[in-house]
């Protein structure tokens, strides 16, 4: 057995590193306020609804730009998308590694943005998608045409085969009736991954549907932006009243749509652990060198057991974890994730709760500096808090993890 990470990834990180040094880092530096500690209020449009800035947006696209250019935005999608089909392996490693350079410009934590993408939908739609649904792949990795994602519900998040919204068929067309939530980036798309009940009883995981919905449909109604913990947001409360699609609107097939719905949270929760994890790392590194550096009572703060002993055990926590991260992510390379759903879950549920943990005490660590937004602990914390509720909530991850462990719950969606 070999757990050293394959030399392909090794030299794309070295790869990957110089590129940011030779053309991210001087874009950085060129909007330094997105950066420092005005980033929140410099990326924040606070008369529209608190959402991003058109300014902070041009510098993502921009980043993008390049990063697409020098062939890395693409990396790990597939072939058929102008990829390389990299692997989750790989888009693990590196997710992790860009994550533990800290704050910038080459992998956003609020935007999600990176010089190697993630967009989680896009293998769908390769897959399932007709040639019409096919437009959406370049339009999502551009930006120009973007394609959102509506699945959360008022009433429903986790709990996602229980959804209220309902399309019926009406001759060749179906009408769509419901609420969501926290529909992300749907200001900006133009069109809204739509999932709705079409058959079957609640709960149950067949019955439904992806739709394909465009955001100028008559009755597709964006009501309001959900400011959040981290601003800016992006994150609006939907309502669709009686929207009519035709059948052709459907992705993959009717009654089928669950199963695109976890494609993209497996897809999700593995990157979300990787960079989780990264960010873990960065603020265990960050706290151990000022703690080396700070002298309290005549004495560096690291000579301090208190502050000695949380540390190595993040330390420890983090080295477990960032191993088992890509452990799974070589199983999912090689097997179906959903045969193996428990240990995505693990990694998921066990690096959001570490990296919240990390950037509090480096916080504390650091004292009343690393309280202030000088430092960027509070950005970290504030965002990857998010991921211990997105894609399944802790809890869910620990039913998951538990459905496999007592063998019961089988066929159970999460």
């Amino acid at each position: 057995m070999d757990f050293d990470l394959p030399s392909e990834i090794t030299a794309k990180l070295a790869e990957l590193d110089a590129f940011i040094d030779a053309e991210i880092k001087p874009l950085e530096r060129e909007n330094i306020r997105f950066f420092d500690h005005r980033r929140e209020w410099a990326r924040t449009n606070w008369e529209d609804d608190g959402r991003p800035a058109d300014d902070w947006r041009a510098v993502i696209a921009e980043m993008e730009r390049r990063a697409d250019a020098a062939g890395h935005l693409r990396l790990c999608l597939p072939e058929s998308c102008g990829g390389q089909a990299a692997g989750n392996l790989m888009n693990a490693a590196i997710r992790e590694h860009l994550a533990a350079k800290g704050l910038g410009l080459h992998n956003d934590l609020q935007d999600e943005s990176s010089i190697v993408g993630n967009f989680p939908i896009v293998p769908a739609i390769d897959r399932f998608g007709s040639e019409a649904q096919r437009q959406y792949i370049e339009g999502i990795i551009t930006g120009d045409n973007h394609l959102s994602f509506a699945l959360t519900e008022p009433g429903h998040g986790s709990d996602a085969t229980w959804l209220e919204t309902r399309a019926v068929r009406d001759g060749d067309d179906w009408v769509i009736s419901g609420m969501k939530r926290w529909n992300s980036q749907v200001g900006r798309a133009k069109a809204n991954l739509v999932f709705a009940r079409t058959s079957g009883n609640d709960g149950d995981a067949r019955g439904i549907t992806a739709f394909v919905v465009p955001t100028d449909a008559p009755g597709h109604e964006i009501l309001y932006n959900h400011w959040t913990f981290n601003m800016p947001s992006d994150h609006a409360e939907v309502a669709l009243k009686d929207v009519r699609v035709p059948d052709s609107a459907i992705l993959h097939e009717e009654g089928r749509g669950l199963e695109i719905a976890m494609m993209f949270i497996h897809e999700n929760r593995i990157r979300q652990a990787a960079g989780s994890a990264g960010a873990a790392r960065y603020c265990i590194a960050e706290a151990v060198a000022y703690a080396r550096e700070r002298k309290v009572f005549g004495e560096a703060l690291a000579s301090r057991q208190a502050i000695q002993f949380p540390l190595a055990e993040l330390h420890a926590e983090c080295e477990l974890i960032r191993n088992y991260v890509f452990r799974t992510a070589w199983k999912m390379d090689r097997a179906d994730p959903a045969t193996f759903s428990d240990e995505v879950s693990i990694c998921n549920y066990m690096a959001n709760n570490l990296v919240c943990r990390a950037a509090d005490f480096a916080m504390q660590v650091h004292g009343g500096v690393g309280y202030s937004r000088h430092k960027p602990f509070e950005h970290i914390y504030r965002h990857h808090r998010r991921y211990k509720i997105t894609e399944g909530s802790e809890e869910v991850q620990k039913r998951r993890i538990a459905h496999r462990l007592f063998e019961f719950g089988k066929g159970a969606a999460a």
